[in-house]
């Protein structure tokens, strides 16, 4: 299930959501790909979209979820991937 937070992270001018999946990597990049947000815009388990593509999310099919609760449910399904964690496993910071 692809899932997306509140709008309510501040940078570059503009808010910002996580969209994540609790299903696949897979499954995220193909929903980001029809939401038309650039791979550059994921960040090792999620992809930040500014305000102006939430709506088109929910849209698409995104469910609304408060922030701690999109977490737990990215770290139930094992997709987390936590900076302190990335770094140790020498993954990319953005794939």
């Amino acid at each position: 299930m692809i899932l997306v937070d509140e709008p309510l992270w501040p940078g570059r001018g503009c808010l910002w959501s996580h969209l994540v999946s609790d299903v696949s990597f897979d499954e995220l990049h193909a929903f980001a790909e029809m939401l038309g947000s650039p791979r550059r815009a994921f960040d090792r388990d999620h992809y930040d979209i500014p305000e102006y593509r939430f709506h088109s999310a929910i849209w698409l099919g995104a469910t609304l979820m408060p922030s701690r609760v999109l977490a737990a449910r990215l770290r139930a399904a094992g997709l987390r991937r936590p900076k302190h964690l990335a770094a140790k496993r020498g993954l990319p910071a953005r794939p």
